[in-house]
């Protein structure tokens, strides 16, 4: 067997040249071969190797492109994703997987039909402060779960004229942010009863959400808040989590995005390590002891994604990230929308 998947890029803006290419090259067996630059920008410096192209059926019509990774902005998911496994790829999207069900139950189909790998880039299950929640969740540190909060928050106070800020079908902070917040809570806590949310436009001359309260219910005890604000200068706790023994706070974002920003990339030394004043604080009542400090971070892992990738291709591992995991979560971007408009809590079906 041919042990080296190689690959092709769709679109070089931001998540290709920040997030993608960086992290899949450090994969051993990972070739990035091409890459789809329309907008004529190309990093031949850094990727001397790589063949820049100006066309998508140059990805299609390469009989050594194995895998097709897409990061064009979401309103297009759903075409370059179907035209790849009809050429016979395997493929990775960005998030969100698409914009409705109905286009990621095609998707589901189509990759079913041709026996090809569809996975969607949620790398932000693999941020340190997810692992570290993972992990307290798991040796069930805070006892039963009562009350969660997850929010996202920056500050950009004028709306800007890139395809987010909007109109378009796709745009929004629900979209963009919210849709790794879901996935997360997803993972967490699984498939939630109800869903509530309001979204608002708070800054002037915005077409697009760039403020979400999202609440899914889970029983009479469990609520998971998610939340989102652009004009927020002062950054509340990133995760908040009360269990019926103690609480675990954390402020913060991951480091590897900023690293990646600046040329780094992952399998350096202290990769995805955070500096002790950004771990978490737990204050909890565990086993007859009282726990109460800092938690270190676990360290972040961007490139597990991709060697999970790798992996599946192989055919030595189960998928992380299914297509049937992230079109839950559209369903719940759609069943937000519906909510807001109705103004009020609908079952999740």
């Amino acid at each position: 067997m041919n042990e080296i998947v190689r690959v092709g890029i769709i679109g070089f803006g931001f998540a290709a040249r920040t997030f993608h290419a960086p992290v899949l090259t450090t994969i051993p067996n990972l070739k990035l071969q091409k890459i789809v630059s329309r907008s004529g920008k190309s990093d031949k410096e850094r990727y001397p190797y790589v063949e820049f192209v100006n066309e998508v059926d140059n990805l299609y019509e390469d009989s050594e492109i194995d895998l097709i990774i897409i990061t064009t902005p979401s309103t297009d998911h759903f075409s370059f994703v179907r035209e790849a496994l009809l050429a016979g790829k395997h493929v990775v999207v960005e998030k969100p997987f698409t914009i409705t069900t109905a286009e990621a139950d095609m998707l589901i189909s189509l990759a079913k039909k041709m026996n090809r790998m569809l996975s969607i880039f949620h790398n932000r299950r693999w941020d340190g402060d997810f692992l570290t929640i993972q992990n307290i969740l798991k040796e069930k540190l805070l006892g039963r779960i009562i009350e969660v909060e997850f929010r996202w928050d920056r500050f950009s106070p004028i709306a800007s004229t890139n395809w987010r800020d909007s109109s378009s079908a796709g745009s929004g902070q629900l979209y963009d942010l919210g849709v790794h917040l879901l996935d997360q809570a997803l993972c967490l806590f699984g498939k939630p009863k109800t869903i509530h949310a309001n979204l608002r436009r708070l800054r002037p001359n915005t077409q697009a959400d760039d403020y979400f309260d999202v609440t899914l219910g889970y029983t009479n005890e469990l609520n998971v808040r998610l939340k989102s604000s652009l004009v927020a200068k002062e950054p509340g706790p990133r995760y908040t989590i009360h269990g019926t023994s103690g609480s675990f706070i954390k402020y913060g974002i991951d480091p590897q995005e900023e690293a990646l920003k600046q040329g780094l990339a992952p399998r350096s030394p202290d990769w995805g390590r955070e500096t002790k004043e950004w771990w978490g604080t737990l204050n909890t009542d565990f086993n007859k002891l009282h726990i109460e400090g800092r938690i270190e971070t676990l360290p972040g892992s961007y490139d597990s994604y991709y060697q999970n990738i790798y992996e599946h291709i192989m055919g030595r591992e189960d998928l992380a990230v299914k297509p049937e995991q992230a079109r839950l979560a559209i369903l719940l971007i759609e069943m937000a929308k519906q909510s807001h408009i109705e103004k009020r809590t609908l079952e999740v079906t």
